[in-house]
């Protein structure tokens, strides 16, 4: 089975369209979505829709959390008072625009998904979240404490567990041991859509492959491909620069940071 799973739109109908279109040429089984559909650009009611019109599974971001309630917290991690006002327009301007048929969606949108594979006499648990299993903004970044990591996943009970909100895609093979063997748990950070912050300004999504050999017994048996893909990007810079959201997001989406 291959799965397409991405995340942290935010807003971006551009890069939302060039993703829809690169997974198609994938063919995959099916496609999850792990939120932040809105924020920071001026397309939140349009990539509702489209997500809408696909049938996607979703689960709530953050950012669709506060937008689904109309309060003017996104729960973002903002690290200087320039970023926090900068927020404060965006989450503002995301809920001056939002239409009530597409709030309602995001307020409705369940915090987890979560997928149990039968394979031969193994159980293979996947869990969907935004930023954690505890919280949904907290942040996973790739230099997290491997036992924190660890320690995370297991009282989730999460073999392999997909989630996003850092923007910056990472995969990472966590070895534990149970009852005298070798237990081997995936954490994929599927990085982002239509923000991304890793120094590329394409967008990125995850395929997963799990075959009728996966296993918690094999560290390679879950294969994890990340797929970049170009989109108009001046087209959704120019959009903020014509709105009233800081144009130093614009500048963000050129330098992919």
């Amino acid at each position: 089975m291959r799965l397409a799973l991405f995340s942290d739109i935010h807003a971006n109908l551009p890069a939302l369209e060039a993703c829809l279109a690169s997974i198609d040429q994938q063919q995959p089984d099916s496609v999850y979505c792990l939120g932040d559909l809105v924020g920071y650009n001026i397309w939140p009611n349009e990539v509702v829709r489209e997500i809408r019109k696909r049938k996607i599974p979703t689960i709530a971001g953050n950012y669709d959390f506060g937008i689904g309630r109309k309060i003017d917290e996104c729960g973002c991690a903002y690290k200087t008072d320039e970023e926090k006002e900068m927020g404060k327009v965006s989450i503002g301007f995301t809920n001056s625009i939002m239409e009530e048929e597409e709030r309602k969606f995001l307020r409705t949108l369940p915090a987890h998904i979560r997928i149990e594979f039968q394979l031969n006499d193994d159980k293979l648990h996947l869990l969907l979240v935004h930023g954690s299993p505890r919280k949904i903004n907290e942040y996973l970044f790739v230099d997290r404490d491997e036992k924190s990591l660890l320690r995370i996943m297991q009282d989730a009970d999460a073999d392999i567990m997909c989630f996003g909100h850092t923007h910056k895609p990472y995969h990472r093979k966590l070895q534990a041991e149970e009852e005298g063997a070798s237990k081997y748990l995936h954490a994929i950070n599927l990085g982002s859509v239509g923000k991304p912050k890793d120094g590329n300004p394409q967008g990125c999504y995850v395929l997963l492959t799990i075959n009728e050999f996966s296993s918690i017994l094999s560290a390679e048996s879950v294969q994890v491909e990340f797929i970049r893909f170009d989109y108009d990007v001046e087209k959704a810079a120019k959009a903020i620069e014509g709105s009233i959201l800081p144009d130093a997001y614009a500048a963000m989406l050129r330098k992919g940071a």
